[in-house]
């Protein structure tokens, strides 16, 4: 591809999967911030929940000087808690939406467009339809919410077998979870490091949700060596012995986007990478891998 990338998507990386002792809310939160933002080949920053609100203050005055989109992501609050939006358990439904529109409130606080979130687990067989149902009440709740602060939602799509083991999913039913949700702000994040562990190629989970996607995340996972420390949905670094994504299947990834339309050159989504440094490596070496990686592969479209 002879074009810049930058003309078909923002360019971000996840703040607290890049520095993980941010996750929680807390460590060092402004100075790996301000290490991004310094940073010009990122035009975009997902952040997460951040506990001090003198820190979270800092914080948004650095994204604001900066220029840097902003996107907001939950999953670390409904990871941690844990909070379970599609719970059978009306009760516990509720308190997840609660906890979710406080985020909401977080993000719009912090200048993101849009909140990502995840589904809670898979409930089987027998109570899959019965979970899905919840999952669309409470994200039309969140949708309804954020809409009143000129607010995205996105949900992000996880493996249903390995990890995670989300409710949502395969992309098949991600694409009819989101048009039944049926809201103007909401859309798909599908990420390129789970789709080995659904058991997708890149082409398609590009071709079952381009009519509802927003958001891309770029990764890589290892799924074929159950004692390796990266093993399941740990996002090591592109290229790594035993992991599933290099070079060719990014770049496999972004031209099935562009071949199905959602990055047509006109508008810019977010296209970020989710990358962590495994113990003894350096976060700043993982993120240069990653953008090498990109420069590689785009220059293979």
């Amino acid at each position: 591809m002879q074009e810049s990338f930058y003309n078909y998507m923002k360019v971000g990386i996840i703040h607290f999967m890049a520095y993980p002792t941010t996750i929680k809310g807390e460590g060092p939160i402004v100075e790996t911030i301000t290490r991004i933002a310094e940073d010009d080949f990122f035009t975009a920053i997902e952040i997460t929940w951040i506990k001090d609100p003198e820190v979270r203050k800092q914080a948004k005055d650095i994204l604001v000087a900066s220029g840097l989109a902003v996107g907001y992501g939950a999953q670390p609050a409904v990871l941690i808690t844990p909070l379970n939006p599609n719970s059978l358990d009306e009760d516990e439904r509720k308190q997840a939406v609660e906890v979710l529109k406080g985020q909401v409130d977080e993000a719009n606080f912090m200048g993101a467009e849009r909140m990502a979130f995840l589904s809670g687990k898979d409930p089987g067989d027998e109570q899959r339809e019965v979970a899905l149902d919840a999952l669309i009440k409470s994200t039309r709740e969140l949708c309804d919410y954020a809409a009143t602060k000129d607010m995205g939602i996105t949900l992000e799509a996880f493996d249903r077998s390995i990890d995670k083991k989300c409710l949502i999913g395969p992309s098949d039913l991600a694409a009819d979870y989101a048009e039944a949700v049926n809201r103007n702000n909401f859309g798909l994040l599908v990420d390129l490091s789970h789709l080995p562990l659904l058991g997708e190629l890149s082409y398609m989970c590009a071709e079952a949700v381009k009519d509802q996607l927003v958001h891309l995340h770029v990764g890589n996972c290892i799924m074929r060596d159950e004692n390796h420390p990266a093993y399941g949905d740990a996002h090591p670094r592109f290229g790594i012995e035993g992991g599933e994504n290099g070079v060719e299947e990014l770049a496999e990834y972004l031209a099935a986007f562009i071949d199905v339309g959602f990055l047509d050159g006109e508008r810019q989504p977010f296209m970020s990478f989710e990358v962590k440094p495994l113990e003894g490596e350096s976060s700043e070496v993982v993120i240069a891998n990653a953008k090498r990686t990109l420069k590689e592969a785009w220059a293979l479209i």
